[in-house]
């Protein structure tokens, strides 16, 4: 266990690959688990926190600052309710669809980011958002969007993508100031607190579940929600967000991968030109044009 943790010091750019792989399968086990998705969410958290707890008391990593509490906490509740609706909509849609409007959030941060904030964007964000809304038109189907006719599983990713966009906004700049473990460590009990009260809420079963389905949630909080995210915040104390947010953007190619291989998934022609259409567009959102230099 003690060998998961060096990759919060390891080469930034090869635990970006490694984190991007390891967040790759979770839509793949969420599917495969056949567990209730608010119960999925909450042990997929729980059992990464778990992991963490006993390695950040014997390294001493719980000081925090009250502020930056709050927000890692704040953040972990937001962060829980998105991934529970992520994976509800993973039992309605594909794989491949669900992770591609999942991440949508860059064009929601730079959205909200004009409009509470009054952050301008350049044009190439203007061109880019422009492109995924089309890819999305394209994916969906144009006389469905002209209709107003969309899937559940469909407005829950994109849901789930804005979302996820709070999450950026409320946290942005926070692993500057806090070690990652430490941020992790209350963000995820955040969220699995949060979780917990909507499972009880909710009356779903906490229990009962098959061998597999046991094993595929060990899967998700260790390989998926502790490896991944300690890999992905590692590569972004160390690399530029942007660049990080374009190479992240591959977690939808393999996911479709690895849900043509295990789940048997195949996507139409409409939804794979869609889907590189949607693509272009959430990195062209992210490129800035380069500035001219002076005579």
């Amino acid at each position: 266990m003690l060998i998961l943790f060096k990759f919060a010091t390891m080469n930034p750019k090869v635990s970006l690959v490694i984190g991007i792989l390891c967040i790759s399968f979770s839509p793949i086990f969420v599917k495969l688990a056949g567990i209730p998705p608010i119960p999925a969410t909450f042990y997929r958290i729980l059992i990464a926190w778990l992991c963490l707890l006993p390695y950040v008391i014997a390294k001493g990593k719980l000081k925090i600052g009250r502020n930056e509490l709050w927000i890692a906490i704040a953040g972990g509740v937001v962060f829980g309710v998105d991934l529970a609706i992520w994976n509800i909509s993973l039992m309605t849609i594909s794989a491949t669809i669900s992770t591609l409007l999942g991440n949508l959030a860059p064009v929601w941060v730079g959205l909200f980011s004009y409009l509470l904030f009054r952050k301008k964007a350049g044009s190439l964000f203007w061109k880019g958002t422009f492109l995924a809304v089309a890819g999305m038109v394209v994916l969906v189907g144009f006389r469905d969007v002209l209709a107003l006719k969309f899937s559940n599983g469909v407005l829950l990713a994109i849901l789930s993508s804005v979302l996820y966009a709070v999450y950026i906004l409320m946290t942005a700049g926070i692993l500057q100031k806090v070690d990652t473990l430490t941020f992790m460590f209350y963000n995820m009990l955040g969220a699995s607190a949060c979780m917990l009260i909507v499972c009880l809420f909710e009356h779903d079963p906490m229990s009962g579940y098959t061998t597999s389905g046991w094993l595929y949630l060990i899967a998700m909080g260790l390989l998926c929600q502790l490896t991944g995210w300690i890999t992905i915040n590692n590569a972004l104390r160390h690399l530029e967000s942007t660049k990080v947010s374009i190479a992240l953007l591959s977690q939808t190619v393999f996911a479709c991968l690895l849900a043509m291989l295990l789940l048997n998934e195949r996507l139409g022609l409409n939804e794979i030109i869609g889907s590189v259409i949607v693509l272009a567009g959430i990195a062209l959102t992210f490129l800035r044009p380069k500035q001219q230099k002076a005579n």
